[in-house]
């Protein structure tokens, strides 16, 4: 196999068939009947009653190699995965996963709805997670303290609430504001998850504060740094799924926007991750502005926002040094900390469809400064960034598990790692393969592991969990390129995420009948 056009080429019977392992893996609660994962079984089925409350959270995803239900980044990973699948469907739809990946962003939907009073017009309050990692010991046994199948999980896993959470509550209604679009076909459901989302995003207005404030145990993980570019984000997803155009003057508030970074600036500037949405929200309101053009009141944010967009897809490009690049052409985008990669196929993704936008709209290119660029310059980044992770790098190791002649064998990943033989293995008794150098005996397919160091050195060690372990955010990232770089045919669905706003300018009245003598 020579070249990304190659992996391109082989996309639906190699990587897509891939894609769905990974969240199937990681399913917690009674496992549907389409999860064929032979050394998955049901898990977590007292979450949230054995905490000592009265609450069902069974479901959902676990978050990595352990066994933590981290919200923030769950709900994350559903609205990256349902903007892909909205502006891509008739890819996934090619490649026969269409079905497939709404089953998954169901399933992750189905559990966020759990984690507050979906019924309510108005809450006070949210789980924010289940499972504990940090101020463990043989006395205080947690998560990440055993090295256990979630199958077998005999530990305690609390559940922390919280009443002031204004990030984790507006990225939750991001997930269920852009599913609803992705099942807009199923109204009653479609109707519950903008219901939800509403409500969610009201609480994230009138509750203020960073939820990882009220999570200290998150805050060691998933520490987030601040819940304005949350609201730009939310408030976004919130638009495209009702057309109510209180969520677009919201978004369109310089004040808004100021606060959430949205003017250029920071170390993090044009980074997309699970805590900062920024990017992601300005790519999305630029679509508005491309495709649709709301014009006055809103078009002066709008324009700079879509300034601010272009300036970071020049920020992407080499030639101007913004982000280091290894010598293997591995750009970082998280300041040379452990685990890039995630963080690399986000900026992929974003680099890719914008340059979609930019087609649908029938616009050539776009300048930095007086240089002008077409489309094609972003596809070209985004392919160069998705060939290192496949194997274009120098170790020529394919950091998605089980595709190419050469991936991690030792993926960090308590499932993964511990033989399926009619054994049970307790807390400390799975130490045992955590210390292994044995491969995993179960290949986690299509996972997407934490990456090399930015001297594209890769430790295929399992108990090196920055360089070895898998996340499911990251793994949708890297599931939105893929569907976004495939296939011959570029181009986005330009009219669904459309579907539910109302036409900015009524066309004018028939002329009248033409009269009789």
């Amino acid at each position: 196999m020579q070249g990304y056009a190659m992996y391109i080429d082989g996309l639906a019977v190699t990587c897509f068939t891939f894609f769905e392992v990974p969240f199937l893996l990681r399913m917690a609660g009674v496992l549907p009947r389409s999860n064929n994962i032979s050394y998955r079984g049901n898990s977590g089925l007292k979450d949230g009653v054995s905490s000592g409350s009265s609450v069902n959270l069974v479901g959902g995803y676990y978050d990595a190699g352990d066994n933590i239900k981290f919200h923030f980044p769950a709900a994350f990973t559903m609205t990256l995965l349902s903007w892909s699948v909205i502006e891509y469907s008739a890819k996934y739809e090619a490649a026969g996963e269409l079905n497939h990946v709404t089953e998954l962003i169901k399933w992750g939907t189905d559990y966020l709805l759990k984690t507050f009073n979906a019924s309510a017009p108005r809450v006070d309050y949210i789980y924010a997670q289940v499972g504990q990692g940090g101020q463990a010991g043989p006395s205080n046994p947690n998560d990440h303290y055993c090295w256990e199948r979630p199958e077998d999980m005999d530990y305690a896993r609390p559940v922390a609430q919280l009443s002031s959470g204004s990030d984790l509550a507006a990225e939750m209604a991001a997930a269920l504001a852009a599913a609803s679009i992705v099942f807009k076909d199923n109204a009653a459901y479609s109707e519950k998850l903008v219901n939800g989302a509403r409500t969610l995003f009201q609480m994230s207005r009138d509750r203020r504060g960073r939820y990882s404030a009220s999570v200290p145990d998150a805050a060691s993980f998933y520490n987030s740094t601040g819940y304005y570019d949350e609201f730009l984000w939310g408030g976004a997803w919130l638009y495209y799924a009702t057309g109510n155009i209180s969520y677009l003057q919201l978004v369109t508030t310089y004040g808004i926007g100021l606060h959430a970074g949205a003017y250029g600036g920071g170390p993090s500037y044009g980074v997309f991750d699970w805590d900062n949405k920024l990017i992601g929200a300005q790519v999305l309101l630029t679509r508005l502005r491309l495709l649709q053009g709301p014009g006055y009141p809103y078009e002066e944010v709008l324009r700079n926002l879509h300034n601010q967009t272009n300036i970071v897809m020049c920020s992407y490009l080499p030639i101007y040094q913004r982000f280091p690049r290894t010598q293997g052409g591995l750009t970082i985008f998280n300041q040379g900390r452990p685990a890039p990669l995630q963080y690399t196929v986000n900026a992929a993704f974003l680099a890719a469809l914008y340059a979609d936008y930019l087609t649908a709209a029938d616009v050539p290119g776009w300048n930095c400064g007086p240089e002008f660029y077409n489309a094609e310059t972003l596809r070209n980044f985004s392919r160069s960034q998705i060939d290192y992770v496949l194997g274009k790098n120098p170790l020529k190791m394919s950091y998605m598990v089980g595709f190419g002649n050469k991936y991690p064998q030792h993926v960090h990943h308590r499932a993964a790692s511990i033989p399926r033989n009619k054994q049970r293995y307790g807390c400390l008794d799975g130490w045992r393969w955590l210390d292994s150098r044995l491969p995993n005996p179960n290949v986690l397919v299509g996972a997407l592991v934490g990456g090399p160091d930015v001297r594209d050195h890769f430790q295929d060690v399992r108990s090196n969990y920055n360089s070895t372990e898998p996340t499911i955010a990251g793994n949708a990232g890297l599931v939105a390129a893929l569907v976004a770089l495939s296939g011959e045919d570029s181009g986005v669905d330009a009219s669904t995420i459309f579907s539910q706003i109302p036409p900015m300018f009524p066309a004018p009245p028939q002329p009248a009948a033409p009269g009789f003598p």
